[in-house]
C-alpha cells in the first residue's frame, strides 16, 4: 500500500492565482482548517508543489 498524505489548507486561496485555487479545489479542499487525505503520488506531489504555500502536509500510515 502506498504512503499517504494529510494535507491541510491553512491560508486562504482569495487573491491568489486561478490555477492555484482550482488546484486546491481538486485536492477536495474549500475552507481553511480542512484536511484531505490523498496517496503519494506524483501527480498529488505536483499539485502540492504548486499550492505550497497554502497548505501543509504530513505523512499518515
Amino acid at each position: 500500500m502506498m504512503a499517504q498524505l494529510k494535507v491541510t489548507q491553512t491560508k486562504s486561496a482569495i487573491g491568489g492565482k486561478q490555477n492555484q485555487r482550482e488546484t486546491l479545489r481538486t485536492l477536495g479542499l474549500n475552507r481553511i482548517g480542512q484536511s484531505v487525505v490523498r496517496e503519494d503520488r506524483a501527480e498529488v506531489r505536483g499539485m502540492i508543489t504548486t499550492v505550497a504555500h497554502l497548505v501543509t502536509v504530513e505523512e499518515v500510515d
